[in-house]
């Protein structure tokens, strides 16, 4: 098992950074008459084909959270983790049939600009400014440390704030040519990011089909985590009863058997997919029908994720279990880089390009977004009101330099204290205290008319003070017995309400007490969007993905349930 990086893993990479760094320059030649149209450079619009969308899509999701954080969450809960995934394709169809057209209809290029639209200024400023910080402490930052972590265990140990920069700098060599280069470079960055995951994936079950003397066989290993780990392939974590051990009751606390599929995994999916600016804006500058089909590709390719993602944390589970895996630096969040360290050398230089392309992608993704919403919905309104399309694309770009010398800084130190409790909890945790209230906000702005900006006001606070009542203070509204105990590190423990329940219970009260304002105010807002059923009518090829892809969950369902 050698750990450090060989020559031939470094030039691996670096046909890697060269490929990716010429293909993007080429792309933003080619756009170079267009640099100064601020919605070209934001939005790439009318530009983007449905493979490009569907790829950027999934390049901008897939980041080390991902690769690092659920394959942590593999090691520790198994495939129940794979409803984050195989639940965000049926996220992704809703999306494209229901959401998109509204945004399309209604010209919708950013998020505050549709909470403008349908309820007032007040809203959408407040909704920017939250989402400036969401993005840049919360998203820059977990994805630029995890990614530096691992990254830097494979090299040595030694590098972790030059690689921190390094990929800062990557990222920003991209973003600054805008949404078009940012889309297409994704569509390199997604195939590096899949070949070489599944490659991970590969050697992952062939070396454990190795130690347990099946032979070098790929479906072989895949037997021998079902049989040496049988609990780790349920989708369904059963309650804890009296008896349970403590593990047990802290893998209900991560992910609440059937409760979570009653609200939880559905608020952060649809909330993420659908009112989420570094997402959607791939699809606000294309037509409709490009949008869909962009959309369900991505969901698609969706489902390959838990294959790449989670199925190499169950093997460093069964090896580690076994003794074949002796050391796990950094607890489960541990377990993607102790799997790389059993690839030869030249596909572990693959694996770390594909690492690489997914934090690159994500951070790319993210402060073009950043810069989206601060340059239209801050800058452009409150600042520089006479901003001309030229000085738009200016401020973009600084905003894009300033959202990442800010994550750098925050990061280097481990500011944030993100190392402490792992990089996926760490984004689940603070994005959603506010989920249910965003989304709830979105949803019925879109679709009930008597919504008013009172009630959007009052849901988007209502729901954040609800998650910190329901998380924080859950043993004074509730009592012990309802509740699950967990221990920590240092000894002490606490009563929880599990993750999931608490953003159930939070979304439930905001829509009823937005309802309940709502019908204090006009049976129609003056507002409201115009929606019609021909927005939602879908074409048969369409229908046709949408059942391929309905299909293959169910099938996965029924054999892991």
């Amino acid at each position: 098992m050698n750990q450090n990086l060989a020559f031939a893993d470094y030039a691996v990479f670096i046909i890697y950074f060269i490929v990716v760094s010429v293909y993007g320059y080429t792309i933003y030649s080619k756009r170079k008459k267009d640099e100064h149209d601020a919605k070209a450079y934001f939005l790439a619009e009318g530009n983007l084909t449905w493979w490009a969308i569907g790829a950027s899509l999934i390049a901008s999701n897939i980041s080390a959270e991902q690769f690092i954080g659920m394959s942590g969450e593999g090691f520790f809960l198994g495939i129940a983790v794979a409803a984050y995934e195989w639940l965000a394709a049926v996220a992704l169809i809703i999306v494209a049939v229901w959401f998109i057209p509204v945004y399309l209809k209604n010209k919708i290029y950013t998020m505050p600009q549709f909470l403008k639209t349908r309820y007032n200024e007040s809203t959408a400023l407040i909704m920017a400014v939250f989402w400036l910080f969401l993005y840049v402490f919360v998203n820059l930052t977990s994805i630029l440390y995890l990614g530096a972590v691992a990254i830097n265990g494979l090299a040595g140990g030694e590098y972790l704030h030059v690689i921190m920069v390094g990929l800062a700098v990557f990222a920003l060599f991209i973003s600054l040519g805008g949404m078009k280069v940012v889309a297409y470079t994704d569509v390199i960055q997604v195939a590096v990011l899949i070949i070489g995951g599944l490659v991970t994936s590969y050697i992952a079950l062939t070396t454990v089909g190795q130690y347990f003397g099946v032979g070098e066989n790929a479906i072989a290993g895949f037997k021998v985590l079902m049989r040496e780990a049988p609990e780790h392939f349920k989708m369904i974590i059963p309650r804890p009863t009296a008896t349970s051990s403590q593990l047990e009751i802290d893998k209900y606390l991560t992910f609440p058997g059937l409760m979570s599929y009653l609200a939880g995994i559905w608020i952060i999916n649809l909330n993420y997919w659908g009112c989420n600016q570094y997402i959607t804006q791939r699809a606000l500058g294309a037509d409709l029908q490009t949008a869909r089909t962009g959309i369900l590709f991505a969901g698609m390719l969706k489902l390959l994720m838990p294959l790449i993602v989670m199925l190499p944390g169950i093997a460093a589970y069964v090896l580690y279990q076994n003794g074949h895996l002796p050391q796990l630096v950094g607890g489960k969040d541990g377990a993607y880089s102790a799997v790389l360290t059993f690839l030869p050398t030249g596909l572990k230089g693959l694996s770390v390009a594909a690492l690489t392309a997914a934090i690159v992608a994500s951070l790319a993704g993210k402060v073009n977004s950043i810069s989206t919403i601060y340059t239209l919905d801050i800058h452009k309104k409150y600042i520089q009101k006479e901003a001309g399309e030229k000085q738009q694309v200016n401020i973009g770009r600084i905003a894009v330099f300033a959202a990442m010398l800010l994550a750098v800084l925050f990061t280097w130190n481990d500011i944030l204290g993100i190392g402490g409790v792992g990089g996926f909890t760490y984004i689940q945790k603070y994005t959603g205290f506010i989920s249910p209230g965003v989304f709830a906000m979105f949803f019925l702005g879109m679709f009930w008319k008597r919504t008013t900006g009172t009630a959007a006001i009052v849901g988007v606070i209502l729901g954040f003070v609800l998650s910190v009542l329901f998380n924080e203070y859950a043993p004074m509204l509730f009592g012990n017995e309802t509740l699950l105990y967990t221990a920590y590190p240092n000894g002490k423990g606490a009563f929880e309400i599990p993750f999931h329940i608490c953003m159930g219970l939070s979304f439930l009260f905001t829509m009823l007490a937005m309802i309940g304002i709502s019908f204090a105010g006009p049976k129609v807002n003056p507002k409201a969007f115009e929606i019609d059923s021909e927005m939602f009518k879908v074409k048969p090829q369409t229908t046709v993905l949408i059942v391929i892809t309905l299909l293959i969950i169910v099938a996965l369902y029924v054999k892991f349930w």
